[in-house]
């Protein structure tokens, strides 16, 4: 059962959590060092929250009946989206509207993408670039996990107060919960949190949507399921069997089957569309193969302590810190340094990706293969990584019991992360032109 109760007390922890000591040894860290305990599992409905951008007065709802559900399957590759390793996710696409070329945005970590599909932006406009960040003020790393990191206003507040609508958020990542903290009507804190991991097992997400909607009857609700990223992150087998990570997959797979057979039972199924994807895909090193900015930074004289670098495993971010008349020779010659590394695959300007100011100066992505470890090259010594153009392809699909939705159909056309937002405001009759985004209007009839 899920234990419901206030938490406001447990909100505040948790806030306090996300701006402790960067001295803190960091989630990959301590993914690669294992292990497991729990903690505490709740359900809280927060009251106002605010918009602070005006958008067209909303037209009539499209489908009067029609409920929406996200399912964020972290983590999950396309091609593991087949009737072998996820049946039901399987039948699930056949049923429905598969698009067959989907990309994570860079940089392809969980809080940018998550950010995009509730906002339908890029970074240069959400405020969040990528996991983690070089924050000037603070002068140190840090993860963007602040309720108001998010700089544009999310389909969960937009939904909420310009249609009056229940929305819900049920993640299972606690940067997730506090990134997301009051933006939805209800919002479950997830729980029991694995320490290392830092998410509640999708046994408990799944239960608590389960109670969420018994509960709220939410219109629109955010999932996110954690599992299968953050056992494919300390799967040692990734490069050949991935024992880890397909056992993962099956028991995400079972538990979507088991709310399917919940939702059947009490009547939500048939109103119910519900768009899967992924925020990222994965990819596996062996554990020497990898880059340390910071040792080939510190390693030249002319780069030295002039960075501050922000790992986000596939890639990472660059931050000038020196004077402003060296800059562009800085840049320069860190450009130079870092693509002569063998794992390196490319180096952006943080204009080139949208990931605005708190991006950095450059963004440097690996190999397939490769992963960075900053600053040392033990800081990261799990084996499965994403953030690099290897792990941009994601599954995504629209199914569900809604009469509106289509059955059987494959679309080629490329679709975002981002277009989850806009699919969310189409369904609900808001306006979605402002956004960098377009509704995935193909998978419904209205």
């Amino acid at each position: 059962m899920c234990d419901l109760h206030d938490c406001d007390h447990d909100r505040q922890a948790r806030a306090q959590r996300a701006s402790a000591s960067p001295n803190e040894v960091n989630r990959r860290t301590a993914l690669g060092l294992g292990g497991a305990a729990l903690a505490s599992l709740g359900l809280v409905q927060f009251a106002g929250s605010s918009a602070p951008k005006a958008f067209a007065a909303p037209g009539s709802l499209p489908a009067e009946d029609l409920d929406l559900m996200v399912i964020v399957c972290d983590g999950m590759r396309p091609d593991e989206l087949n009737a072998e390793q996820t049946p039901t996710l399987w039948r699930w696409a056949s049923q429905g509207t598969r698009y067959s070329n989907a990309k994570a945005h860079m940089i392809a970590e969980t809080l940018p993408n998550h950010t995009a599909m509730v906002t339908g932006t890029f970074p240069d406009r959400n405020g969040v670039p990528s996991n983690s960040i070089w924050d000037h003020g603070a002068g140190d790393e840090r993860t963007m996990d602040r309720s108001d990191d998010i700089t544009y206003p999310t389909v969960l507040e937009r939904i909420r107060n310009e249609r009056g609508l229940t929305t819900a958020s049920v993640v299972s990542k606690d940067y997730l919960y506090t990134i997301l903290d009051g933006k939805a009507s209800v919002h479950w804190t997830p729980g029991p949190l694995l320490p290392v991991t830092d998410h509640a097992l999708d046994h408990f997400t799944i239960e608590a949507l389960k109670v969420t909607i018994d509960d709220h009857s939410p219109r629109f609700t955010f999932v996110n399921l954690g599992d299968i990223d953050r056992f494919g992150h300390m799967d040692f087998s990734g490069t050949s069997w991935r024992l880890a990570r397909n056992q993962a997959l099956f028991n995400t797979d079972h538990k979507l089957w088991e709310l399917e057979q919940f939702m059947r039972a009490n009547g939500s199924w048939d109103r119910t569309a519900i768009l899967v994807l992924a925020d990222h895909s994965m990819d596996w090193s062996t554990p020497f193969d990898l880059v340390s900015a910071k040792e080939l930074t510190d390693r030249d004289p002319a780069l030295r302590g002039r960075f501050g670098i922000a790992q986000n495993g596939g890639a990472d971010t660059f931050a000038y810190l020196g004077a402003p008349e060296g800059k562009d020779a800085a840049i320069a010659r860190l450009r130079e340094v870092v693509l002569a590394h063998p794992g390196v695959n490319k180096v952006y300007t943080g204009d080139e990706l949208r990931l605005g100011e708190r991006g950095g100066d450059l963004v440097a992505t690996c190999n397939h293969g490769w992963r960075f470890s900053d600053p040392t090259p033990v800081s990261n010594p799990i084996p499965g990584n994403h953030g690099h153009e290897v792990t941009l392809p994601i599954p995504f699909f629209i199914t569900g019991g809604h009469a509106s939705v289509r059955r059987g159909q494959v679309i080629d056309r490329p679709v975002t992360t981002r277009d989850v937002a806009a699919t969310a405001a189409h369904a609900f009759g808001l306006s979605w032109q402002d956004m960098d985004a377009s509704p995935a209007a193909e998978a419904f009839s209205f």
